[in-house]
């Protein structure tokens, strides 16, 4: 991607979210189109899948706090063509830039390179240093750099058993990678030329005033330093084609609803040598008939009699998974009370497992006939004396 085509791209536009958009409307946004555009959705359908792209680009950069500021700025530095600092560079309505991320004077640890150089950047690399393939170069000399592979985006859906206790699951993602059958070249036939406009740098300068040059990626090659001679049928001369591929992803124990796992290096493929991008799986969790969850607990809701609750005594509880638990009920246990069984919860990452929080619901029988009756209307005689509700019109006269 060149420098201009970088900031005029309008990503809020292709999410289709205001320039103030949070972070959780932006994947709101993501997942509604990324499901109505993925490839999976959409078989054959070239314009859905160069969409589906396009919103997973948009994604990718609106989605991290840090890339998205420097895309901003960098809308705003260079936007409208040239170099403008709003307001003054740290005067009222500037911002703190860092042009040391646009010099391209060596790498970081060498004499000129700037510390900190690299980042996790969806599919731009390490932040603007690379999205502008050293805008600013010392001397006028340019290099092709390794570029990162983009980030990739997926949704998984487990039972609630599978995230309580952990699933390897298939997943099948999109995303660009080397066309296989020009190996990358771009070439029919394997043997691209070098691009006479950039002598295979990949990079044209241009006079910048001050001592320095400016540099974009070459339009002619697409920044790619080579040109086909006889262009691949399928990713016509571009060495990059769509690619899909299905892996087993391990989903570790414990995750909850909505959890963002990521896996480095399991995105899409980098090019000139560049490091893989990172894969970040949204997982979706279905709630359980019987069970709920608080964190790293578990939870359930246990019926009991009333004379268990008046009385005491030891119950059974269900457990996910596993055998029944018994548990002591203390006499006079009121109805909401919660029992604690631990160990029986969700595992955690040190190995261990939280606790099963079960509360107890006093059940009131709908009818009572025979022997039953008697025994409630002689109970009810014996505490005819004692009103629950006497101490609520106390405290309500006392407001």
């Amino acid at each position: 991607m060149n420098t201009k085509d970088y900031v005029e791209k309008d990503y809020y536009k292709v999410l289709g979210v205001p320039k103030d958009a949070t972070v959780a409307e932006i994947k709101k946004s993501y997942r509604k189109l990324a499901r109505e555009y993925h490839p999976d959705a959409n078989k054959g359908d070239v314009k859905a899948e160069e969409r589906f792209k396009e919103i997973s680009e948009a994604n990718d950069v609106l989605s991290d706090p840090k890339r998205r500021k420097e895309y901003d700025e960098a809308r705003t530095l260079f936007g409208s063509g040239g170099f403008r600092t709003p307001g003054g560079a740290g005067g009222p309505g500037g911002f703190n830039f860092d042009l040391g991320d646009l010099f391209g004077g060596g790498a970081p640890g060498q004499p000129g390179g700037s510390p900190g150089g690299g980042g996790a950047g969806g599919g731009f690399g390490g932040g603007l240093g690379d999205v502008f393939g050293g805008l600013f170069n010392r001397g006028g000399t340019t290099r092709t750099q390794p570029r990162r592979g983009q980030d990739i985006e997926s949704e998984v859906t487990l039972s609630f058993t599978e995230a309580v206790d952990g699933a390897t699951v298939p997943l099948r993602m999109s995303s660009s990678a080397p066309c296989k059958a020009c190996a990358g070249t771009g070439d029919k036939n394997g043997t691209p030329r070098v691009c006479p406009t950039c002598v295979g740098t990949g990079q044209v300068s241009r006079g910048g005033g001050g001592g320095f040059s400016l540099t974009d990626p070459c339009v002619d090659c697409k920044g790619r330093g080579m040109i086909a001679q006889d262009p691949c049928d399928v990713c016509k001369g571009s060495g990059r084609a769509a690619s899909s591929r299905t892996m087993q992803v391990r989903i570790p124990a414990g995750v909850s609803d909505g959890q963002r796992i990521r896996l480095r290096g399991k995105g899409a493929p980098g090019e000139r040598g560049g490091p893989n991008g990172d894969l970040y799986v949204v997982v979706h969790v279905h709630s359980h008939p019987v069970f709920g969850r608080k964190g790293d607990n578990l939870t359930v809701t246990v019926p009991v009699t009333f004379p268990e609750a008046a009385l005491g005594g030891d119950i059974k509880v269900p457990t996910l998974g596993g055998p029944p638990v018994t548990l002591k009920l203390p006499p006079g246990t009121p109805n909401g009370r919660t029992l604690r069984a631990r160990g029986k919860g969700a595992a955690r990452k040190d190995g261990s497992r939280g606790d099963l929080l079960v509360t107890v619901e006093v059940t009131v029988p709908a009818e009572s006939e025979g022997e039953a009756l008697d025994a409630l209307e002689s109970y009810r005689k014996a505490t005819a004396d004692a009103d629950p509700r006497a101490e609520l019109f106390k405290a309500a006269k006392g407001a």
